[in-house]
């Protein structure tokens, strides 16, 4: 057992430890060194008081301006109230009962005071809270005393700390692991390695992240930290590329004269120069000994499907089988008919009037009849479908495939790691792989959460795509507003053209006395995505589908042909209003996001997103994204009550001021906190990245790469790393090893 592996029992005793463990999950010394300052102070420099949130757990050093005690009128016991202040705002400590806590709060001392921001006669105030005084001259309180002393010539940590377990006391015990500890870490990084990117060792490091001097020992301790972040988490990704190029696959080249030609001659526009250029990388990939492992992004409308669908069909000309993986039913039926539409009697192998070059495309979806799924399920396990698309549905055991050469999963964050696995894993060997994502990633975040796939980017919109114009309509301070934004929906169906509208709630809820709801199908978890922690705040409920269609249809949209879609209709249902809206027989489509991916309809040229606060970023680039597909310009009018100013108006805001959405997947990452980038979670609290940031940090991740690849490729199962290896063994626990294992 290495000296980080040690249980903090041995350092700080049962009950500390048990505290440790219980509210911020530190059982380690390990965990304890690796538990960094959220920030620093320095003595003199007081915290702004007026950033603190109501509610928030905080630590501010401030200075105490008056101290006050309170008998309570006709009853025994008194309150002590202390004003501490930054020099410009002031905040209220309140103890009850405890008045002897005058001889050590005295005007003029400074301390750190850590509690609950309350809100009392509408002033701001911590009650009982807990405090440590920085008097380098207090005789009340030797603990004053030593504090002063423990942080006297250097900047003071402050930790993420809970009410159980306040930032100074967390301190002290970081201080008891640096000195029994520290001098006994290993090092991860090989010599060399530091040498070329001037790096301290880590002893040093911990030593001065937890009790720096200057900010210039910060800043060199962090550098560090960082490094070792980005080049363990590489090490992994490199070891699992290097594992994925080592096992066998069947190269699937598309044959000349087959299927992909007679495609191609078919296709009613040339393909930009950006498709071209993806296909020709995928199709290098298909041709190879070894499974691909691909990352196709791109822009809203770039064309990712068409790519797709080229990269199945030379599949299919090589003998094999492809399925593309959808999210939803609603995807999985548009992706179908989509694919049947362009490929025409292509898509009709084996049928009465199908091409001699073609092949059958089934859908496969939980919710399909017995016949028409016991006959998909035959073309697939005898291979006469060429192609299959599907839902969750397809990775089932009873789901057979002769051949399967290649698997595409479209909006791969909505799928588990292993619901893909368990889809690779029906072919005899490994099939080939290629992931889509709807929206645009940022590069580092590609290199960090998708390391171990290569990546291809569509940068280029296809010609004849038209701009999109976006605006906010602030309903509340100008409901004009709103009565204009129904206005140019009526006019732009007067032109011909269709709408949608978009709610982040469907609204045929049953009250909670009723009788059980069915089990939800998967794809309503993502339709109401925009709605969790809505609950909570004082807010009216978030708008439905059902109620603001029936409000449109007697008011403003009255006379036009509206309809709703969700994910609770039935299956048949959907489908049948999804054909009717793509024929022209439906003016504007009520949804929730069921229609957020993959839905295209070219006629669509307005889209009202309402309560459009509730969405993120990235999705409402991508609904956004439904509109402009055809030659006429596509309009997003972005509804919401928040007022001007605030946080949720200034994504709103970023949302209407550009059309890139690479620059607001960079927007959406950095306010949904970076997570844990190798768990599964879009957005999470805990992350493995303590230093590292896969926003900011693009050239210590570059570099860490670079070397981590030519580190596996020396060593590939690091036998004269070994320090490396129990590092990586750490960050892989088991949960994370799996994903990788799998992803």
């Amino acid at each position: 057992m290495g000296a980080l592996d040690e249980p903090l029992t041995k350092l700080v005793g049962d009950r500390t430890a048990k505290v440790l463990a219980d509210s911020l999950k530190l059982r380690t010394v390990g965990d304890l060194l690796h538990h960094y300052p959220r920030r620093y102070v320095e003595r003199g420099q007081l915290t702004s008081l007026d950033d603190l949130e109501i509610d928030e757990h905080v630590t501010v050093l401030a200075r105490i301006e008056k101290v006050t005690l309170i008998p309570f009128r006709g009853r025994k016991g008194d309150r002590l109230e202390v004003v501490v202040t930054d020099g410009r705002s002031r905040l209220s400590l309140v103890f009850f009962n405890q008045g002897w806590r005058q001889k050590e709060l005295k005007a003029g001392a400074q301390g750190l005071f850590a509690g609950k921001v309350g809100v009392f006669n509408r002033s701001r105030q911590l009650v009982s809270p807990d405090y440590q005084l920085l008097d380098e001259d207090a005789t009340a309180s030797t603990e004053a005393g030593d504090a002063a002393k423990q942080f006297a010539g250097r900047l003071i940590p402050v930790y993420g700390a809970s009410a159980q377990m306040p930032s100074w006391k967390l301190s002290l015990c970081v201080e008891m692991a640096l000195d029994s500890y520290v001098a006994k870490v290993g090092e991860p990084l090989p010599a060399e390695l530091r040498e070329r990117h001037e790096l301290i060792p880590l002893p040093e490091a911990l030593e001065l992240i937890h009790r720096p001097r200057s900010q210039a020992d910060r800043e060199r301790a962090q550098s560090r930290l960082r490094w070792d972040e980005a080049f363990v988490l590489q090490v992994a990704l490199a070891q699992r590329r290097a594992a994925d190029s080592a096992l066998p696959a069947k190269p699937r080249e598309a044959r000349a004269g087959g299927l992909l030609d007679a495609f191609d001659a078919r296709l009613p526009f040339t393909l930009t120069e950006g498709q071209q250029k993806v296909s020709a990388e995928i199709a290098a990939d298909l041709a190879t000994e070894h499974p691909m492992h691909r990352l196709l992004q791109g822009e809203v409308g770039s064309g990712k499907t068409l790519v797709a669908l080229r990269a199945m069909l030379a599949v299919v000309d090589a003998g094999g089988q492809a399925v593309l993986l959808a999210p939803t039913e609603v995807l999985a039926q548009q992706h179908h008919r989509s694919i049947v539409e362009m490929m025409g009697d292509l898509a009709e192998g084996g049928m009465l009037g199908g091409s001699e070059l073609g092949t059958k495309v089934v859908l496969l979806t939980g919710s399909m009849g017995v016949p028409a799924r016991r006959q998909a399920l035959l073309d697939m396990a005898c291979g006469d479908a060429g192609i299959a698309i599907g839902t969750h549905a397809l990775i089932e055991d009873k789901v057979q495939f002769q051949d399967l050469g290649l698997v595409v999963v479209d909006e791969q964050h909505r799928f588990g790691v292993e619901q893909r696995d368990a889809l690779r894993a029906k072919g005899e060997q490994p099939p080939h792989l290629l992931v889509m994502t709807a929206t645009p990633i940022p590069r580092t975040v590609a290199m960090t959460v998708f390391g171990d796939l290569e990546t291809s980017v569509l940068d280029q919109l296809p010609a004849g795509r038209s701009p999109i114009s976006t605006h906010v309509v602030p309903a509340l301070e100008k409901p004009n507003f709103l009565t204009r934004a129904w206005e140019r929906v009526r006019e732009e169906v007067d032109k011909g053209h269709q709408a949608y509208v978009v709610c982040p709630r469907i609204g045929d809820e049953e009250p909670a006395a009723g009788p059980k709801r069915k089990r939800k199908a998967p794809e309503e978890d993502f339709e109401e995505i925009a709605d969790l922690g809505a609950a909570s705040d004082e807010r009216r409920p978030p708008l439905s589908v059902v109620e603001t269609a029936e409000k449109l249809v007697k008011g403003p949209l009255s006379g036009l042909r509206v309809e709703i879609l969700h994910g609770r209709l039935a299956p048949e249902a959907k489908d049948e209003v999804m054909r009717r809206f793509a024929a022209g027989e439906v003016d504007v489509l009520v949804a929730t996001t069921v229609i957020e991916v993959g839905v295209n309809v070219p006629n669509s040229t307005a889209m009202v997103i309402m309560d459009a606060d509730r969405f993120g970023v990235s999705q409402l680039h991508q609904l956004r994204g439904r509109v402009g597909r055809g030659s006429a310009a596509g309009l997003c009018l972005l509804v919401s009550d928040m007022p001007g100013g605030s946080a949720a108006r200034a994504r709103l805001d970023a949302v209407a001021g550009t059309l890139d959405g690479f620059e607001l997947s960079r927007i959406d990452l950095e306010q949904r906190r970076e997570g844990d980038v190798l768990g599964q979670a879009q957005s999470g609290v805990k992350s493995s990245l303590k230093v590292l940031s896969v926003l900011e940090d693009e050239e210590v991740i570059v570099a860490a790469r670079a070397e981590a690849t030519r580190l596996v490729a020396e060593d590939p199962e690091l036998a004269a790393h070994p320090e490396l290896r129990t590092e990586l063994e750490s960050l892989l626990d088991e949960d994370r090893a799996a994903y990788m294992e799998k992803g």
